[in-house]
């Protein structure tokens, strides 16, 4: 219960500490696995994702997103609409379109369009 508590002290202290920084760190969870570090860079921010594709690949992504809107629909907190284009690329462990199963690997152009919300304290949630 000790390890408990400390751990949720020393994610405390680092929200705090990253309150007063231009970058965020997240994590998307589902059939993908993904880590992702957004960096501010004026009125836009940078993104960077990497994770894993169903357990069998890796991908990673890099893409450049501008705040086209940020509306104010709560009184406290922020909205914002952004998009963004980058390229990506991966490479896939087991081919399930061909007979013997080989790798496969993919250069590409990405984008996203989102909507996220900065709650008042160190928490942002996004959907794109």
């Amino acid at each position: 219960m000790k390890k408990f508590f400390l751990i949720i002290g020393l994610l405390a202290g680092i929200s705090l500490a990253v309150v007063a920084q231009p970058r965020a760190i997240g994590a998307r969870l589902g059939y993908n696995l993904e880590v992702s570090y957004q960096h501010s860079l004026g009125e836009n921010f940078l993104e960077i994702d990497a994770g894993a594709f169903g357990f069998s690949g890796v991908h990673a992504a890099v893409i450049y997103d501008w705040i086209f809107a940020s509306p104010s629909w709560t009184p406290k907190g922020e909205w914002d609409w952004y998009a963004g284009v980058g390229g990506a690329g991966g490479f896939g462990f087991k081919n399930y379109y061909h007979e013997n199963g080989g790798g496969f690997g993919y250069v590409g152009v990405a984008g996203q369009i989102g909507l996220s919300y900065t709650f008042w304290f160190p928490l942002q949630l996004s959907i794109d």
